[in-house]
């Protein structure tokens, strides 16, 4: 259990900073050792090995203010490099966060924190530094925390491989809870900007203002609200890897903005006449239906042609057979440790009823349906009756793809679709199954053009 064998250093100038953390760490790992005076930091760091180190990144009168995390960084850095360091700080400067994980920091932390997201934080950095020291010595396969060896995944595995370590800009595509997000993320580790910054932006819930203040920038007094100069997300993410999420919901004009960026290399920030030059590369995700994407009247050709020079599709959990054992061992043994259980074994019906179910909501819904299990049970045994599936994602899948329109040849056409979605293409099965014979099937399939 990646956070109980851990040993912890936290560094901080406020004493009530180090008995929070020092309370809320103690129960949850092996040893945690606090330190008030960040000049004593090169002797603790001889004298024992840490896994971690979380760094406050302001001391009073030490170095220059608001740079001190970067000064010990370096520090830290240079005489243990293999040491993982979390930084904290109370100002929200990203600039001065970005340019701490450029010189080596594993991730920061705002102050005030919330308890969880410490926790979720160093379980993330334990398990990513056990995850590539059991896979050192294995032929190189890139997945890091992408778990499965269907041949659906294989092929993703294959494809990950093979353009990870270009500058081509590259679309994930797949269904809500698939993994889209570990997808870019495993591109961005094994390319060669894996040292540089990957930044995430969910511009579909962006509104037109923000679209272009958050992706682009702004200088002072550009807006009501500007009272300082902001960096946007492109030049922030400059030198490294850029993540644009829900790229299929935003708007005509917002793709028109992003289309001149990408084209011109150069962004222009909201009340400037200078433009920056930026260097990136640019991945995107959508659940959005390719088909959907080749509508000119929803999505821009030139945009696409963009934005997809290599795509990869991330399959649904139902198509991934025996993967979801593997996942569900692996999600049950985090959320063991994570909730302070001892190890759960399996009932037979266990994954009889997993494999049974078609996860609409994918990997996602495994793992709340999961962790929920191994909160609510009593025993050391999972049984088929500790598995409570929402009927969230069940009624959404419902809504979403069904017809608002009455219209018979409507129905009957959308009743085949899906049908023949379910069956793979397979016109015995769809015929069997909708009740008609395989000449009457291909009549209709002719007359609806399908």
């Amino acid at each position: 259990m990646v956070l109980k064998n851990a040993t912890i250093l936290v560094i901080d100038d406020d004493a009530d900073v180090l008995t929070a953390l020092r309370l809320l760490l103690k129960p949850l790992v092996k040893n945690v050792v606090t330190e008030k005076n960040p000049s004593n930091i090169s002797s603790q760091i001889e004298a024992s090995d840490y896994d971690i180190i979380i760094l406050d990144m302001n001391f009073n009168g030490l170095v220059n203010t608001g740079n001190e995390g970067i000064f010990w960084l370096n520090k830290i850095r240079q005489q243990k490099p293999e040491t993982s360091v979390i930084l904290m700080t109370a100002y929200a400067d990203i600039d001065l966060a970005i340019r701490g994980l450029k010189e080596g920091a594993s991730d920061f932390l705002m102050k005030p924190w919330k308890n969880e997201k410490i926790i979720e934080t160093i379980t993330t950095i334990l398990s990513n530094k056990k995850s590539k020291k059991a896979q050192k010595n294995k032929l190189n396969s890139n997945r890091l925390e992408i778990i499965g060896d269907s041949d659906v995944m294989n092929d993703v595995f294959v494809k990950l491989k093979k353009v990870a370590p270009t500058d081509a800009n590259v679309l994930v595509l797949g269904e809500n809870g698939t993994g889209k997000d570990l997808i870019a993320r495993a591109l961005h580790d094994n390319s060669n900007r894996r040292n540089q910054p990957f930044i995430k932006v969910d511009v579909g819930s962006l509104t037109a203002s923000l679209f272009e203040s958050e992706l682009f920038g702004y200088k002072k007094g550009a807006f009501t609200d500007a009272r300082e100069d902001r960096k946007g997300r492109f030049e922030v993410a400059s030198g490294g890897t850029l993540f644009l999420d829900e790229i299929g919901n935003i708007s005509l004009g917002q793709q028109v903005r992003l289309l001149t960026v990408l084209q011109n290399r150069q962004v222009t920030p909201l009340g400037s006449n200078e433009s920056i030059p930026i260097d990136i590369r640019l991945i995107c995700a959508t659940n959005i239906d390719p088909s959907v994407l080749a509508d000119e009247k929803k999505f821009r050709k030139d945009l696409i042609y963009r934005i997809n020079t290599v795509d990869i599709i991330v399959p649904p959990l139902r198509d991934r057979g025996t993967d979801i054992t593997e996942l569900a061992h692996h999600f049950v043994a985090l959320f063991a440790e994570k909730y302070n259980k001892n190890p759960f074994s399996f009932d037979s019906g266990f994954i009889s009823k997993l494999k049974d179910h078609d996860f609409p909501g994918n990997v996602r819904e495994l793992q709340y349906v999961l962790e929920r299990a191994v909160i609510m049970t009593d025993g050391s045994v999972l049984k088929p009756e500790d598995l409570v599936f929402s009927s969230i994602e069940r009624s959404t899948t419902t809504t979403s793809n069904t017809t608002t329109s009455l219209n018979l040849d409507d129905i009957e056409k959308n009743a085949i679709l899906t049908v023949l979605e379910k069956n793979k293409g397979n016109v015995s099965k769809s015929a069997k199954e909708l009740g008609i014979t395989r000449a009457a099937l291909y009549r209709r399939l002719d007359k609806y053009e399908l």
